[in-house]
C-alpha cells in the first residue's frame, strides 16, 4: 500500500507480438507469437532488473495480454476476473510475494480517456502494471505526459513508467520515467 507521501508507479505494458488474426474466430482469441513469448519474458526480466515489481496487475481480457503477463513470470499472482468468473481462484507458478491480477475487458475496449478512469478508481498501491493494447496505451501515456514517448508510441513489449506523484483518484499527470521495448 501507498500513503500520502509515497510516490506511486504506473507500468503500462503492450502484449508481446501476437501471431496473425487469420486463423481466429475473434481479435480476443489471438494468442502470443514464438517471438512474443520470448519477449514477454524479456519484458518481466527487465521489470525485475529494474526493481519495478507490481504490487497489482490490470490485464485485458484477451489471450495475448493474458499470455504476456503469464509470460513475465512475475512470483505468484491471484486472479480476479470481472468478465470471466471460472478464473476468480485460479493461481499460476513460482513462490514468494502474491500479485493480485484484475483482468478488465474495459482495458481491451479503450479508449484511453477511459483507461485512465479505471486506473483512477484503482486500490491503493504503489505500484501498478497495467498490460493493453495500442493505440489506447501509446494515447494514454501521452496523456500523463504529452510527447514524451517517440511518435511511434509503444511497440509490442513496449514498456511506459510513470511517476504518479499522488493518489490514484487524482491521476491526470505523471512524468514518463523510462520507456524499453523488451525483445528475447
Amino acid at each position: 500500500m501507498a500513503d500520502g507521501t509515497t510516490g506511486r508507479t504506473l507500468i503500462l505494458l503492450r502484449h508481446a507480438k501476437a501471431v496473425d488474426p487469420d486463423p481466429y474466430p475473434t481479435d480476443l482469441e489471438r494468442p502470443l507469437s514464438p517471438r512474443g513469448r520470448r519477449d514477454a519474458a524479456a519484458a518481466g526480466d527487465w521489470l525485475r532488473e529494474q526493481g519495478l515489481l507490481p504490487d497489482l496487475v490490470v490485464c485485458s481480457t484477451a489471450v495475448r495480454t493474458r499470455e504476456t503477463l503469464d509470460g513475465l513470470r512475475l512470483d505468484k499472482h491471484d486472479k480476479h476476473d470481472k468478465h470471466d468468473k471460472h478464473d476468480k481462484h485460479d493461481k499460476h507458478g513460482g513462490h514468494g510475494k502474491t500479485v493480485p491480477v484484475v483482468f478488465e475487458h474495459r482495458v481491451y475496449l479503450g479508449p484511453a480517456h477511459d483507461t485512465l478512469d479505471l486506473l483512477q478508481n484503482s486500490p491503493d498501491v504503489a505500484t501498478l502494471l497495467l498490460i493493453g493494447h495500442n493505440p489506447t496505451l501509446s494515447m494514454l501515456s501521452d496523456l500523463l505526459d504529452p510527447d514524451a514517448l517517440p511518435d511511434e508510441g509503444l511497440a509490442t513489449s513496449g514498456i511506459a513508467v510513470h511517476t504518479v506523484t499522488g493518489p490514484w483518484r487524482d491521476l491526470e499527470t505523471a512524468p514518463l520515467r523510462a520507456h524499453h521495448t523488451a525483445r528475447g
